[in-house]
């Protein structure tokens, strides 16, 4: 008897199950997209114990007929696309047909569905991917799904999930995230008894954000917005025999993207607060993460993260989205084309809106915050950082409950801690109405929180023009109008203007400006330099002579004069204006030993940035320095020309403005 046999379907449904469905928020993410996709425009979710016991989706979308609620459960049934051909322009967020048989197969289901120009509806039931039951019923139009007791078939992938807590800030992330970028549909997320999402439908994603997140989270954020077309020659031939005399090439279609990216001063410790959505599909895609951190680079620490909502809209033939069982990753056709028009689309933002950073903001903007008053919004589910967060997550939740805490689900105006409105997308929002606090045990993790507003208080927003998108971000185009007043402690200058008071590190102002100063003479070949008296001899280990050899072209490019001189030895014969000495020493100690741990994936112009960033840190006024008027109303006039004068180049901020606004606000004149 042979080895090879066929699988049950049963079982082959269990295997894709393994695929699609790794928690309950991957059950809630296949079910959520459906009902988007039959086009529904109010969908209420509903999870018990994290999801375990109780998962219900009501969609009032078009329904279903009886025999497509029967085939629905088959395999690879879909109503999405009919060849392969379709695979090319997928335009829904589903289309496999695996995902109604996975969860079928792994837990105990009831469908509840009506068709609109139906009579009466269809109710069915499935365990453990057998049907169990089918009848006709009484239905409002549209389609409720119900998912019970998820693996319980299945007790080997049960014991692999996370704490309720746990699953249910996934959950939650889901559902806001998905509220986000429809803004004009009704979402609602209650778990058992508690309401932890009302968002009832708005006219722009602005209004959606002050929605969820407040006043506070979106006065952080600045919207971004750009196009482009493809290149025609980006598009996909047919192959020579299906090509007719009055065959033409298609339309190359618009590249558009939308949102909102953090000011500088908002900084995460991770790429959890970065959200993108391509063609409304939420998306954990490496090009893009990539091309938000290149755009904020020289701008922020290289070890923090922006705050980033993005709304990518392509044609779909654009973008492969069938690369992944949980279609959370894509592929793009042109990835150079998009890589950068993101990367230029936010760096332009902020070289135009050059955000100023408030001085009371600053003072809690660090993301080394005390991890008590942080809350999260979890990442996509099936993303690695999805796994890196559950232990901290649960970890946060048993902390609460072994103090006995009895965590508020809402915080009124008083009660909201100032570090909470500068994490990403913080939970706690700013009630413009009187709040309606329900309790909640303890044990509810902080993740798994997002406030809660009747339905009633939520539709009572402010005009479209009082948010963010019409509200003027604080900048640093007036840098030119300061004024000095002097130094403190001489390391900082404080000036003013018809705007408030500032505060300037004039070590990292000067650092700022003689960084885009190297990089733009860099670009001519035209770095200022010196030639020492005698040639400095630096001693290097056998490795950093490797290291050196490998910058040596670079580095005479930015202004170095330098040579082997023996085995371990180089002799430096020039160097850029500003450094000589142990300044010298220490700017290439530092620039071999950041060679050193570079990624090897990194590319010329971060080397380039790099050595320049390095340079100017050590050329650079230093604090604890004496600077006359006429210095420091030099330094801030050069600063105001610079591309991005709100932080220098390893993004530390540069100028802190203590607003007139606020000056008002603190002697209680407004």
């Amino acid at each position: 008897m042979g080895r090879i046999r066929i699988l049950s379907d049963q079982v082959a449904n269990q295997i894709a199950a393994g695929e699609v469905v790794d928690r309950p928020a991957s059950v809630v993410k296949e079910l959520l997209e459906n009902s988007l996709d039959a086009g529904a425009t109010k969908i209420r979710v509903e999870v018990e114990g994290g999801g375990r016991k109780l998962i219900r989706i009501v969609d009032n979308g078009i329904g279903m007929v009886r025999d497509d609620a029967l085939l629905a459960f088959e395999r690879h049934a879909t109503s999405k696309i009919r060849t392969s051909d379709d695979l090319l322009t997928i335009s829904t967020l589903g289309f496999r047909g695996e995902a109604l048989p996975s969860i079928g197969s792994i837990a105990r289901v009831e469908l509840e569905t009506r068709a609109a120009e139906e009579d009466h509806g269809t109710r069915l039931e499935i365990v453990g991917g057998k049907l169990i039951r089918v009848e006709d019923a009484g239905l409002p139009a549209g389609t409720t799904f119900t998912i019970r007791d998820l693996f319980f078939n299945t007790p080997a992938r049960r014991k692999f999930l996370r704490s309720e807590n746990t699953e249910l800030s996934h959950v939650t992330a889901l559902v806001t995230h998905y509220a986000l970028v429809h803004p004009d549909k009704h979402f609602e997320l209650h778990s058992a008894s508690h309401a932890l999402l009302i968002a009832p439908p708005v006219a722009k994603p602005a209004e959606r954000i002050f929605q969820i997140f407040g006043r506070e989270m979106l006065d952080q954020l600045m919207p971004t917005a750009a196009e482009r077309p493809f290149d025609r020659a980006g598009l996909p031939e047919p192959a020579p025999w299906r090509r007719d005399e009055d065959w033409t090439p298609p339309d190359p279609g618009m590249l558009r993207m939308t949102g909102f990216v953090s000011k500088p001063e908002l900084q995460k410790l991770n790429r959890n607060s970065i959200y993108v959505f391509v063609n409304q599909r939420l998306v954990r895609d490496r090009l893009i993460l990539h091309a938000v951190s290149e755009a904020y680079r020289n701008v922020i620490p290289p070890t923090s993260f922006p705050v980033v909502l993005l709304f990518l809209e392509m044609p779909p033939h654009e973008v492969d989205v069938n690369v992944h069982p949980a279609k959370t990753e894509v592929r793009f056709r042109q990835q150079g084309a998009i890589h950068d028009f993101v990367r230029d689309s936010i760096r332009t933002t902020l070289i135009q809106a050059r955000p100023a950073a408030q001085f009371l903001a600053s003072l809690t903007a660090n993301p080394h915050a005390s991890p008590s008053l942080m809350t999260a919004v979890s990442p996509l589910p099936g993303s690695p950082e999805a796994e890196n967060s559950d232990e901290s997550s649960e970890q946060a939740a048993g902390e609460v409950a072994m103090r006995g805490e009895s965590v508020p689900f809402q915080l009124t105006e008083r009660e909201l801690p100032a570090q909470a409105v500068h994490l990403p997308f913080a939970q706690a929002e700013q009630a413009i109405a009187a709040p309606v606090s329900i309790p909640v045990p303890s044990a509810i993790s902080d993740a798994a929180k997002v406030s809660i507003r009747t339905q009633r208080h939520s539709c009572e927003l402010p005009p479209i023009e009082d948010l963010g998108e019409g509200e003027p971000v604080a900048s640093l185009h007036s840098l030119a109008s300061l004024k000095p007043l002097g130094q403190l402690r001489e390391s900082f200058i404080v000036a003013m203007n018809d705007e408030g008071l500032w505060i300037i590190d004039q070590h990292v102002a000067h650092e700022r400006v003689l960084f885009e100063k190297i990089l733009r003479e860099r670009e001519v070949e035209k770095v200022e330099r010196q030639r020492l008296l005698m040639p400095l001899l630096i001693d290097l280990q056998p490795h950093q002579m490797v290291l050196f050899s490998t910058i040596a072209e670079e580095l005479e490019r930015n202004g170095f004069e330098a040579e082997p001189f023996g085995p371990q030895t180089i002799a430096i014969k020039a160097a850029p204006i500003g450094l000589e000495g142990k300044k010298l020493e220490r700017m290439l100690a530092e620039v071999l030993e950041q060679a050193g741990e570079r990624d090897q994936r990194e590319n010329l112009d971060t080397m380039r940035t790099r050595i320049a960033a390095s340079i100017a840190c050590h050329a650079a006024i230093k604090v604890n320095m004496p600077l006359d008027p006429q210095r420091m109303e030099w330094l801030l006039a050069e600063l105001a020309k610079t591309e991005h004068p709100t932080s220098c180049p390893h993004g530390r901020p540069i100028a802190l403005r203590y607003s007139w606004r606020d000056i008002q606000r603190a002697f209680q004149r407004i």
